[in-house]
């Protein structure tokens, strides 16, 4: 499959136009998802920050072809370490998300350090222990600062040491995350998840378009072929490693954004398995594949989840009764409580059929289209020529 990732040479119109195209989409989400009953904030919040978390992994994994299942503990650490900064100095979200950035790129560092000694499925299983130990130690010894089960929450006591010296004890009911006075809450928040996906999105690009993340696309195809030609392949992927880490710091902390708690059920290894469905699912290696894949799978999780039995009798009412009654039962089997189900069928049939991912079937419809112009395009150039 010929992917984004393959070296094009990209000039900066085309990467202007993308990025145009993208942020367009992205600031106009609300108005071209109504249709699917998909624009009320709290859902586009999630497309946004689990977007941002597929971006990251898929710079690990897409360009390296390291797989990690333990992503999901930077996606935690980075939800504490924002909500301790709510708690200690101010409710500024900038603030918050920059040091759950900062926090989360110094776990990344020592954990890539540790499990960029082995690759494979090694590599994998060391990830995944770590994040089991994470997970583990936020409900035990760690207790003092996750809360354990309580989950980490904010109160009307705590200092918030710089809104305090500002405002003094103005507010006395708990406020919200703001953005210089601005409460991020609904639409609000949305938007500013939306603008924080649209710098993680050209950060990304950046990284795709560079000699680094070629350097990164040559370990993935053969990694000893680059040792053999000098070059030391550890830093590099040291380095991309702690990229992917910071990226889910961002999503965690924007998760607090949005939710201003912490727990550690947000760095369990299902949060880490999930990020891998969506890569897969839409394209590992590819710009807007996890994107996609994100969206997919979150739309499923909150939309398709909610269908009932008498929304379905609905759809299929204007068919005679006993037709109405089977389709429901059949179909009711698929949605609800049933999701899971669809979703694995869809991630079987992409997986067997696709494995470059949705991205994958796209470029095939695209090339078929391409052939079927050239064609007619061909067939009309000799239906006008002259007979000789």
């Amino acid at each position: 499959m010929a992917s984004i990732t393959e070296f094009n040479p990209s000039t900066p119109k085309r990467d202007a136009m993308i990025m145009t195209i993208f942020a367009v989409a992205v600031l106009t989400a609300p108005i071209w998802l109504t249709p699917i009953g998909a624009n009320y904030p709290d859902l586009l919040q999630r497309f946004a920050i689990f977007g941002i978390f597929a971006i990251g992994f898929n710079i690990l994994f897409g360009l390296t072809g390291y797989l990690s299942f333990g992503h999901a503990a930077f996606l935690g650490i980075g939800s504490y370490a924002a909500v301790w900064m709510f708690k200690l100095l101010t409710m500024n979200v900038l603030v918050a998300l920059s040091f759950g950035i900062l926090v989360t790129a110094v776990f990344a560092l020592v954990i890539g350090f540790v499990c960029l000694r082995r690759s494979g499925i090694y590599f994998s299983i060391l990830t995944l222990a770590f994040a089991q130990m994470s997970y583990n130690m936020a409900y035990s010894v760690l207790t003092p600062i996750t809360n354990g089960e309580t989950a980490l929450i904010l109160e009307t006591a705590d200092p918030r040491i710089i809104d305090r010296a500002i405002l003094g004890d103005a507010k006395e009911a708990l406020p919200s995350p703001s953005l210089f006075g601005l409460e991020l809450t609904g639409y609000p928040a949305f938007y500013f998840c939306a603008v924080m996906l649209i710098l993680a999105f050209w950060v990304s690009l950046k990284i795709f378009r560079s000699p680094f993340g070629l350097k990164l696309l040559a370990m993935k195809s053969n990694q000893n072929r680059m040792l053999y030609t000098g070059y030391n392949t550890k830093p590099y992927l040291l380095v991309a490693f702690v990229i992917s880490g910071m990226y889910a710091g961002l999503a965690g902390s924007l998760m607090a954004v949005t939710d201003p708690l912490a727990g550690a059920e947000r760095m369990q290894w299902t949060a880490s398995g999930e990020v891998v469905l969506m890569t897969i699912l839409g394209g590992a290696g590819t710009l807007i594949g996890p994107l996609l894949g994100a969206g997919i799978i979150k739309y499923f999780e909150n939309i398709f989840s909610a269908v009932n039995r008498t929304q379905l009798g609905e759809v299929f009412g204007f068919l005679p009764e006993p037709v109405t009654d089977a389709l429901v039962s059949i179909s009711s089997l698929f949605v609800g409580e049933g999701w899971h189900l669809t979703l694995g069928i869809l991630f079987m049939l992409v997986v067997i059929f696709l494995p470059g991912g949705l991205m994958e079937g796209f470029s095939r419809l695209a090339q078929w289209w391409r052939r079927r112009r050239e064609t007619s395009a061909t067939v009309g150039d000799g239906a006008v020529q002259p007979s000789e």
